[in-house]
């Protein structure tokens, strides 16, 4: 079903031949549309395990011996106090602490001026942060600066940033102080974070109006000449966006399929020359793209 012959491999010492040809579909698309997964992130230095999850969790790694900031988020903590302790260090060190990655910067200096909007799956704020219009951009499965109710008894969502900073600083012993346990405003329920685990998920009037304005893009470039361009989508949530792309792509014989992933670039063979596959880390290819030296800042 899927082919792997048309994948050409990109590293810091490889041909020039997966640049340019990055470079000459951006330059033909009439739109773009971006699909971005989290290991778009990853190569952004977004990473969930090794020295940055170790160095931030030692304490939890201690006790529990996790293996990841991902499979942490999961675990059943005994109290809402050592939840929020695990939580509110979680959230700030990948929403609020991490710098806009390089790869994302160059993503938006290679779509300057060209008509696209971005589909994703990350959570982790940094479209926004690196200067993405919020009119270009539909994030899917929330965003680590929300909080929801967790019953959920209303449709809204709530901003974060000042009570993670504050339980960051004040948390002992894996423990916030229980003041600052969030309770949700209306039915006294437990805060929890609006991200996509199960049917709980809140999708507030933003969401709804970022799905219009992703429907909205896809109905006027019906039948252009668009560039669907995937980046680090795995098979965690393949039907958000990597299934809907090859399908826009099969039923559009304007359009081309680009997929960029280190280790999972491959694509349904009936695409044929209108998909492109290339396998290695993002960060060295757009920052190729856009002319500048690997690592420079």
């Amino acid at each position: 079903m899927y082919s792997r012959i048309s994948t050409v491999r990109y590293t810091r010492d490889c041909c020039t031949e997966p640049v340019e040809r990055l470079k000459e579909a951006l330059a033909d698309a009439e739109a773009v549309l971006v699909g971005a997964g989290a290991g778009f992130s990853a190569s952004a230095g977004l990473v969930y395990t090794g020295p940055r999850f170790e160095e931030n969790f030692a304490d939890f790694i201690a006790v529990y011996g996790f293996a990841d900031m991902y499979s942490a988020g999961f675990h059943r903590y005994s109290s809402l106090e050592e939840h929020w302790a695990y939580w509110s260090r979680h959230i700030y060190l990948n929403r609020y602490a991490q710098p806009v990655g390089r790869p994302y910067l160059e993503l938006l200096e290679l779509l300057r001026g060209r008509d696209y909007f971005v589909l994703t799956t990350n959570v982790d704020h940094q479209f926004p942060r690196a200067g993405f219009e919020e009119e270009r951009l539909f994030r899917t499965q929330g965003d680590y600066g929300l909080w929801q109710c967790s019953v959920p008894c209303h449709e809204e969502t709530y901003g974060n940033e000042a009570a993670v900073r504050r339980m960051v600083a004040e948390q002992r012993d894996m423990r916030v102080p229980a003041e600052l346990v969030p309770y949700c405003p209306l039915c006294g329920a437990p805060m929890s974070m609006n991200l996509r685990v199960d049917g709980s998920f809140v999708e507030d009037a933003d969401w709804h109006a970022a799905k219009e304005r992703y429907l909205a893009f896809l109905r006027r470039t019906e039948g252009s000449r668009l560039l669907l361009l995937e980046l680090g989508v795995g098979g965690n949530t393949p039907g958000i966006i990597k299934y809907p792309f090859w399908r826009m792509t099969a039923a559009n014989p304007h359009a081309l399929y680009i997929c960029v992933n280190n280790g999972e670039a491959f694509a349904p063979k009936e695409l044929g020359e209108r998909a492109l596959c290339i396998g290695g880390d993002i960060t060295p290819l757009f920052a190729a793209a856009v002319g500048r030296a690997a690592g420079e800042a």
